[in-house]
């Protein structure tokens, strides 16, 4: 089981905004079978974090396995090379 597609949806929150001004919802395909995340949305600037996801999903989560989630954890927090905490990354592994 590899997952195939990944997508991202920006939702607005009307006032007054309780939760947040902007939802960052993730839809995650594999096998026909479909997964859904919320990742974390700044109040500012929802699609750059939404470019992020995306690029995130091209280049480590498309095609790999979503049972092996430790491993991609690490594969993905160790793109940096500084394994420090990332606020940002964090947010879009949160989804």
């Amino acid at each position: 089981m590899k997952v195939d597609n990944v997508e991202t949806f920006v939702v607005g929150n009307p006032p007054p905004h309780y939760g947040g001004q902007y939802f960052i919802f993730v839809k995650v395909t594999s096998n026909n079978i479909t997964g859904w995340g919320e990742c974390y949305a700044p109040p500012f600037h929802p699609n750059a974090v939404q470019n992020m996801i995306q690029d995130i999903a091209d280049r480590f989560v498309i095609g790999s396995d979503p049972y092996k989630t430790e491993n991609l954890f690490r594969e993905i927090y160790s793109s940096g090379y500084n394994q420090r905490p990332d606020t940002t990354l964090m947010g879009i592994l949160s989804g």
